[in-house]
């Protein structure tokens, strides 16, 4: 049985204050009566969250937190006393716990916070941390360029915003790849546009249509450099010799000129030459 996680337990037995679910190690756990509907049955299997009450004994709920164990969310602080911060978990029946020592600033109710929940071994308690550096890069990022990753949006800073990939990484978004309005605390859908040697990690949001666009661009700049700034290539040139020298369709190539053009990079004509 995983506390802080989803479990798919079975129902052992029922009792007035509600069922006792077992696991396939004989362990059992209460689920209390406002969480049964009146349908169930012996041997019923039900998946529900398995956390620790105010005595720390193991009791299951069908509500659904925030976030489990293992991973990061955005929560408020409900009361803060003697022992540390409260936060709105998404349960009724509790609260959780962010110790004083896992506060990376001193926290205050009604604001918010992006937290790391973990079940902290010494206690066996289900606890929270602001401290999130000590959760985050313990491996190497292998990553390769395109893959889809989960972005979770933290901080934002005067480039851009700092975000955590797939609950494992720190990345950035830069302002100039950011399409569109974000919030903190935001689950986006992201694309890998670089590791980089130091181990950081540009992460952004378009869809790959667009990084593949950018990505051309990127090329034709490169080759209008290394060419004395212009080219007999253009949007009339045959898809034959844009595949041979940009790897690319007939269709990306112009998308990228165009991109160029609005952006007064390059100009348009029998040849393509730097502004």
């Amino acid at each position: 049985m995983k506390l802080g996680e989803y479990n798919k337990l079975m129902i052992n037995r029922f009792v007035d204050f509600g069922a006792y679910l077992i696991d396939e190690q004989g362990n059992e756990v209460l689920l209390p009566k406002r969480y049964l509907s009146g349908e169930e049955e012996l041997d019923d299997y039900l998946e529900v969250f398995v956390y620790n009450d105010s005595e720390n004994r193991p009791v299951a709920t069908t509500e659904r937190p925030f976030a489990t164990v293992g991973q990061f969310c955005l929560m408020r602080v409900k009361a803060v006393n003697a022992i540390g911060a409260f936060l709105d978990w998404g349960l009724v029946a509790k609260d959780l716990l962010v110790p004083f020592r896992e506060q990376r600033v001193r926290m205050q109710a009604g604001r918010s916070y992006i937290v790391y929940v973990y079940l902290d071994p010494s206690s066996e308690r289900i606890v929270a941390s602001a401290k999130l550096d000590k959760f985050l890069g313990n491996t190497l990022p292998d990553y390769y360029h395109r893959q889809k990753v989960d972005v979770l949006i933290t901080q934002q800073l005067e480039i851009g915003y700092r975000v955590i990939l797939d609950g494992k990484f720190w990345g950035m978004i830069y302002n100039n790849e950011l399409y569109q309005q974000v919030n903190i605390g935001e689950h986006h859908i992201g694309f890998i546009k670089q590791v980089r040697d130091d181990g950081k990690i540009d992460v952004t949001l378009a869809k790959i249509e667009k990084m593949r666009i950018d990505d051309v661009a990127d090329d034709i700049l490169n080759y209008l450099q290394q060419n004395g700034g212009s080219m007999a290539l253009n949007d009339k040139s045959s898809p034959e010799e844009i595949l041979r020298t940009f790897n690319c369709s007939k269709k990306d190539f112009k998308k990228a000129l165009g991109l160029l053009y609005k952006q007064h990079k390059v100009s348009l004509g029998d040849k393509v030459t730097l502004v």
